[in-house]
């Protein structure tokens, strides 16, 4: 196979439409843009959502929600994860080598969900209240 025999595939591309051509084409005359208006001109356009003067769509219905633009950064994990993990010291980069938080993932929180039932040791991620008492019930420690 050499680069100058590459071609498309037989269909993959359509050949352009030749506007204006006479009336044989099919888009002789008015170029399949009717007749006047302001599409029918060079330069006739207006802004997405514009309806003529109207209050556009986006603008008569009311705002709803939150979206928080740190929710991509910040990861939640169980003590039941924690569990499994065969470390001892836990940080964030043990908690994305084994797949427990996104690898954009910037701030972790251990919360309260199953139990722990060895000594683990969080280097900083946080923990809710529930969750630093039973981790350190199991003579594990939280530091922030």
């Amino acid at each position: 196979m050499f680069l100058n025999t590459i071609s498309p595939a037989p269909g993959s591309r359509q050949e352009k439409r030749r506007l204006g051509r006479g009336i044989g084409s099919g888009l002789g005359k008015t170029s399949g843009k009717g007749h006047k208006g302001q599409k029918a001109r060079a330069g006739g356009f207006h802004k997405v959502g514009f309806e003529g003067g109207q209050m556009p769509l986006q603008r008569r219905l009311p705002k709803v929600g939150f979206r928080s633009l740190k929710k991509r950064y910040v990861a939640e994990v169980t003590l039941r994860s924690l569990n499994g993990l065969p470390q001892e010291d836990i940080d964030l980069g043990v908690l994305k080598a084994a797949g427990l938080v996104p690898a954009h993932t910037l701030r972790v929180k251990a919360i309260v969900k199953g139990e722990i039932e060895r000594r683990i040791v969080l280097k900083g991620i946080h923990a809710s209240a529930g969750a630093r008492e039973k981790i350190e019930a199991c003579g594990g420690r939280v530091e922030d």
